[in-house]
C-alpha cells in the first residue's frame, strides 16, 4: 500500500526537536511491504493540517499523523481534522475515566484538563484500549487514517503493536515481501562506491541501491521486495552477495553495527589490550571504545597528550624527536605509539598526531595532516591521512581512521585501505 507520514508539531518546525518519528515509521513501515510516498512536517496551523490531510488522501492508501493530540490549547490535531473531514467531535465518556485515572497526578499539578483528550472526530476508534496514550484511528473515503501521538517512546509503540498489523490485513491485501540491509562503510568516499556498485543499479525493477553518506561513513541500502518470501529471499542473496564482493574490506558491518563495537568485539576474541595516546583528536577515540558496554575487558587505558611537554613526560617522546621533526610527524607518531605501550603494557597501542585546524597549517603540512602509528609485537608502523573539512569533521575523520586501522591490524588486512 502507499501511504504518506504527517508529522505535526512547532517543536518540529522551528528546529526545537528533531523529527525522529517520521523516520522510524518510514523505515518500519517499509520494512512491512508498504511505500511512503511523501512525509510532511508541519506547524499546529488547523488550515495547513486541513490541507495535507487532504493532499494525502488522494495520493496514498492510507496516512499516519503524529503530533498533536495532547491535553494543551496548541494541540490542534483532533480539532482541524474534525473540520477538515467534516466529522464533529464526538465525547467518549470511557476514554476520559481512563485517562483520569491513570493521568489523575500529573493533571492537576500542571492545571491541565484532560477532557479534551475525549474529544475525538466522529467515526474514531482507539488504537489501544490498555494504551496510556493518545492514539486513534478512522477510516475516511475507504481509507485507514492512524493519528500517533508525537511522543517518540509512544508513538514507536503503538506503530508497531497497532499500526503494523492494521494494516496488514487491511481490505485482506497480502503485504508484500522486503528484505532490507545497510552496508557500512567506512575509508571510501561516496563516489568511489558508487563507482563499485553502479552496475547492478537498474538492473531489476525488484532492487533499489542507495547510497547516504553520515560522516565520516557512507551508509549503502539494499531494499528488494517480491511477491513471495523465496522470490525476495533469493533476489537478496545474489544481491548481498555481489555488493558485498564489491565493497570487499572497506565494508566494516551491517544495519545497526558501529565501527567501535565491531573493533571491540575483534579485541575480546583475540585476547587482545588495547591503549591509546591521542593529540589532536582529544580523547575522541577513546571516548568511542568505552562507550561500548564491557570495553573494560580489552581496553587499558589512554593519554590526552596534546602539549609536547606531556608528549615527553608522559610517553617518553624524546625533545630531539619533537625539535626536529615537531608534533605531526612520523617520528613523534612513532614515539608516542610506542610509548603508550611500554607505559600500559598493552598488546596495542595507537597514535595519533595531527593539525585540527581551522589554524596552525604550514605548506609543508596543512590543516587535516595527521599521523598514526600502531604498535604491537611486530613493528611499529606509521602513517599520514589528509583529512579534508573544518575542526570537527578532521577529529572526528581521524577518530574513524583510527578505530579502522585497529580493525585492520586485527583481522590481518592492510592498514590503509
Amino acid at each position: 500500500m502507499l501511504g504518506e507520514i504527517i508529522a505535526i508539531g512547532d517543536e518540529l518546525t522551528s528546529g526545537r526537536i528533531l523529527n525522529t518519528t517520521s523516520y522510524f515509521a518510514a523505515g518500519h513501515l517499509f520494512a512491512a511491504g508498504h511505500e511512503i510516498v511523501a512525509m510532511t512536517t508541519i506547524g499546529d496551523n488547523a488550515a495547513v493540517i486541513a490541507e495535507s490531510l487532504h493532499r494525502a488522501l488522494v495520493r496514498a492508501d492510507f496516512a499516519i499523523v503524529t503530533g498533536g493530540l495532547g491535553a494543551t490549547s496548541d494541540d490542534l490535531t483532533n480539532e482541524a481534522v474534525a473540520d477538515a473531514l467534516d466529522r464533529p467531535t464526538t465525547f467518549h465518556p470511557d476514554i476520559l475515566r481512563r485517562i483520569e485515572e491513570q493521568a489523575s497526578d500529573w493533571a492537576a499539578q500542571a492545571g491541565v484538563s484532560v477532557e479534551k483528550l475525549a474529544w475525538l472526530p466522529e467515526g474514531a476508534h482507539e488504537l489501544k484500549s490498555d494504551a496510556n496514550m493518545a492514539g486513534y484511528f478512522l477510516v475516511h473515503d475507504g481509507k485507514p487514517i492512524f493519528f500517533l501521538p508525537g511522543v517518540p517512546h509512544e508513538m514507536e509503540e503503538l506503530l508497531l503493536e497497532t499500526v503494523i498489523t492494521r494494516l496488514a490485513v487491511w481490505a485482506g491485501q497480502e503485504p508484500r515481501t522486503v528484505h532490507q540491509k545497510v552496508f557500512r562503510v567506512v575509508g571510501v568516499p561516496e563516489t568511489a562506491i558508487n563507482g563499485r556498485l553502479r552496475h547492478l543499479e537498474g538492473r531489476d525493477s525488484r532492487v533499489t541501491i542507495g547510497y547516504y553518506p553520515v560522516l565520516p561513513e557512507v551508509h549503502v541500502s539494499l531494499n528488494v521486495t517480491g511477491t513471495s518470501v523465496a522470490e525476495a529471499a533469493a533476489l537478496f542473496a545474489d544481491y548481498d552477495r555481489e555488493i558485498s564482493a564489491s565493497l570487499g574490506d572497506h565494508c566494516y558491518g551491517e544495519d545497526g553495527d558501529l565501527l567501535e563495537e565491531v573493533v571491540g568485539s575483534l579485541l575480546r576474541e583475540r585476547g587482545c589490550s588495547l591503549a591509546l595516546a591521542e593529540s589532536c583528536t582529544g580523547g575522541g577515540i577513546a571516548a568511542k571504545v568505552t562507550s561500548v558496554a564491557g570495553s573494560s575487558d580489552y581496553f587499558l587505558g589512554g593519554a590526552v597528550v596534546y602539549s609536547n611537554d606531556l608528549k615527553e613526560r608522559l610517553l617518553g617522546v624524546e625533545p630531539g624527536v619533537l625539535a626536529a621533526h615537531g608534533a605531526v610527524s612520523e617520528a613523534t607518531a612513532l614515539a608516542m605509539a610506542d610509548g603508550a605501550r611500554r607505559l600500559t603494557g598493552a598488546d596495542l597501542a595507537l597514535a595519533v598526531t595531527g593539525i585540527a585546524g581551522p589554524s596552525g597549517g604550514s605548506p609543508e603540512k596543512p590543516v587535516g595532516t595527521v599521523w598514526f602509528a600502531l604498535a604491537g609485537d611486530e613493528v611499529t608502523r606509521a602513517f599520514c591521512f589528509r583529512f579534508s573539512g573544518v575542526r570537527w569533521q578532521v577529529q572526528s575523520k581521524a577518530c574513524y581512521a583510527g578505530l579502522d586501522m585497529i580493525r585492520r591490524q586485527l583481522l590481518g588486512l592492510p592498514l590503509v585501505p
